[in-house]
């Protein structure tokens, strides 16, 4: 039997998400700065007969029917372009929140199809794998290289990789999850005309703070009026010591804070977990995922 094919889904964060319109197949134009944190799940493969998931860890009972997995949907929708594709059983360690607005699920499936493209010697270049991502869902394109980048549309276009300085921050999810549809539907803003180009974004980190501050995230309002626990979140990670920054990521509920050192980032988690003992609280590190 052959030895199973290990890899690593890690939780996708928008530091920044601006929404840009409302598409005519209703969908929503997005534009977002996405980085990856060091924190993850993580999926193995091991071909056998038709494809499965077994699902482990702390999430996996919120992770929902194995059948609808976007694991499964990923595998199924690569199988598509390559028709003599090999087959077998997926087990994911479930460490990360769902509908948490980490792009949990969508950093699976992703993981799903490079464990594929290994086990089939796809090429990481090769334009179908990256179809089946689109097909998959919005946010598995990003994830499947998992680099720092500008990503609009609905997720389908990816700038080339930034460069940026790096950065220490506290995760921390309430508990709550939230439905993206959920949280869209409760969004008043309008149309928006938005461009982050690339070549604008800051290395050294405080001009990037500064970059940050001025580009939010515009679902945070419509997060909050679905689970008002959000801006208690905020608050906190606002409150904590070298705090530079303290954003929602995606459609929530999970926050983050950007701090400048990765022991100023594990006090405050310290802080946080012990006055909250119901939060998901982590420190982390945010970059290319490795």
């Amino acid at each position: 039997m052959s030895a199973a094919l290990v890899d690593k889904a890690h939780a996708k964060i928008n530091l920044t998400l601006r929404v840009l319109g409302r598409r005519a197949d209703g969908y929503h134009d997005l534009e977002s700065l996405v980085v990856f944190a060091s924190l993850a799940d993580t999926l193995s493969f091991e071909p056998g007969a038709d494809f499965s998931i077994d699902v482990t860890g702390p999430y996996a009972g919120a992770s929902g029917a194995a059948a609808d997995n976007l694991v499964l949907k990923a595998a199924r929708a690569i199988g598509e372009n390559f028709p003599n594709l090999k087959t077998g059983r997926f087990t994911l360690d479930k460490q990360l929140p769902v509908a948490a607005g980490i792009g949990g699920g969508s950093a699976d499936a992703a993981a799903a199809l490079r464990l594929l493209a290994r086990a089939n010697d796809i090429s990481a270049d090769d334009a179908r794998l990256m179809l089946a991502a689109l097909r998959t869902g919005a946010d598995v394109p990003v994830c499947v290289s998992s680099k720092p980048c500008i990503m609009t549309g609905v997720g389908e276009r990816l700038s080339p990789p930034l460069h940026l300085p790096p950065l220490h921050a506290v995760l921390v999810n309430p508990g709550v999850p939230l439905a993206t549809r959920d949280v869209f539907a409760h969004y008043k803003g309008g149309q928006q005309m938005h461009a982050l180009a690339p070549q604008a974004v800051p290395r050294e980190l405080t001009p990037f703070i500064d970059f940050l501050k001025a580009n939010g995230n515009d679902l945070t309002e419509a997060a909050i009026a679905c689970a008002p626990v959000v801006a208690a979140v905020l608050k906190t990670l606002h409150a904590q010591p070298g705090a530079r920054l303290a954003r929602m990521s995606g459609s929530g509920s999970t926050c983050f804070a950007l701090f400048a050192t990765a022991e100023e980032a594990g006090a405050a988690a310290s802080t946080i977990a012990v006055a909250h003992k119901d939060w998901w609280v982590r420190a982390t590190a945010f970059g290319a995922a490795t």
